[in-house]
């Protein structure tokens, strides 16, 4: 277990980092506000994210939360500290840099959510490439119930989750329950909570045995096309599947199949 700290760690560290056969685990460390995304919070997690996208030892990243809360969103208090729109325009940049990061890093990161996850943090799930969560996981962007939309959160929400679902969480701000994440599409699958370590560590582990340029040109070239029209995604998914074909790994897992054997990917 090794720790992530920036300068505006004051105390513990706010991002902890377990590496384990290929898998990166990170954990935001601020427990007792639960995970809210301080500017500290998000600096140590952005260094984290940018650690592990030039690390080809790891394949997988799990991201999850300390104590009973995934993340409650952004800091309220820190928010209210330091009125101004320059701080503002400053906080709201740094998340936008942070989300986009986590569908830039190289390898596919996976939502492990144990408690609630608010506003920011349910963006924080619904930008992750997969989510997980126990049973009794429950999510919300409750912006609208102070005054304040969840504006950015929205970017996500409405790229993970269908139009109504989005808007109703939107404009409800209303919990809702894992069962519910599930049907939206928010999270992949709720699982029993006692379940939710052994099936996350499952999905990692097995995204960890494929091939690392595999999954980083497929996750790139994932979001390089989802918002594309039609005709341009094929056009660019052509594209990365020749280049995707030319590589020593391509060979190898076809080469593999035709065998009948395990591939050896060489990362290339």
């Amino acid at each position: 277990m090794s720790a992530i700290s920036t300068p505006h760690d004051a105390g513990a560290p706010l991002v902890l980092r377990d590496d384990r056969e290929g898998v990166a685990t990170l954990t935001l460390n601020r427990p007792k506000a639960r995970n809210a995304l301080s500017v500290g919070l998000m600096a140590a997690l952005q260094d984290a994210l940018e650690a592990i996208h030039d690390d080809r030892s790891v394949r997988a990243v799990i991201l999850t939360g300390a104590g009973p809360a995934f993340c409650a969103g952004h800091d309220l208090k820190e928010m209210r500290a330091t009125p101004t729109r320059d701080s503002y325009e400053a906080l709201f940049a740094q998340c936008a840099k942070l989300m986009l990061t986590v569908n830039r890093v190289r390898q596919p990161v996976i939502a492990k959510v144990a408690g609630i996850a608010t506003a920011a943090g349910c963006q924080l799930v619904a930008t992750c490439d997969l989510a997980y969560c126990a049973d009794t996981a429950r999510f919300a962007t409750p912006g609208v119930n102070i005054g304040l939309f969840c504006s950015t959160p929205m970017v996500a929400l409405t790229r993970a989750v269908g139009r109504k679902a989005a808007m109703e969480m939107l404009l409800l701000g209303d919990l809702i329950d894992a069962d519910e994440a599930e049907r939206i599409g928010l999270v992949n699958q709720a699982v029993p909570a006692h379940q939710l370590d052994e099936v996350v560590a499952a999905v990692a582990g097995k995204i960890a045995s494929k091939s690392p340029l595999t999954l980083a040109v497929g996750k790139e070239a994932f979001y390089r096309q989802i918002d594309l029209d039609v005709e341009a995604a094929y056009a660019h998914a052509a594209k990365v599947m020749t280049e995707n074909m030319m590589a020593e790994d391509a060979a190898e897992g076809i080469d593999a199949f035709i065998g009948k054997r395990e591939p050896v990917w060489c990362g290339r």
